[in-house]
């Protein structure tokens, strides 16, 4: 899978970097089925909302799969926990998605 990474308002530093490329690079398991090559387009930000106290870091990941994105989003007080809830969450939609895709094919051969 190739990961695109953008970092606004933060310092996109060689740890963050590392952090994304391993979590998401973990999907790779969920999506072996397609067949295609997959892109992730992982952004990290820190939030600019002032009436919040303390940074708010936020993460998205959009997974370009086959006539679909699979999206996911987290705002966290801590950037490493923002990313494995996007991971997290991001797991359980290729999990589903895998599924929809074995029932298709599942009610094509009964056809």
């Amino acid at each position: 899978m190739k990961i695109t990474i953008k970092a606004t308002n933060l310092n996109l530093t060689p740890e963050i970097k590392k952090a994304i490329e391993e979590k998401i690079g973990t999907l790779d398991k969920f999506i072996l089925h397609i067949g295609t090559p997959v892109e992730a387009f992982v952004e990290v930000a820190i939030e600019n909302r002032h009436h919040q106290k303390g940074k708010i870091y936020y993460a998205e990941a959009n997974i370009k799969v086959p006539r679909e994105i699979i999206r996911s989003e987290a705002r966290e007080e801590n950037i490493y926990k923002a990313i494995n809830t996007v991971k997290d969450e991001l797991q359980a939609l290729l999990k589903k998605h895998k599924e929809k895709q074995n029932e298709k094919k599942h009610d094509k051969i009964k056809d």
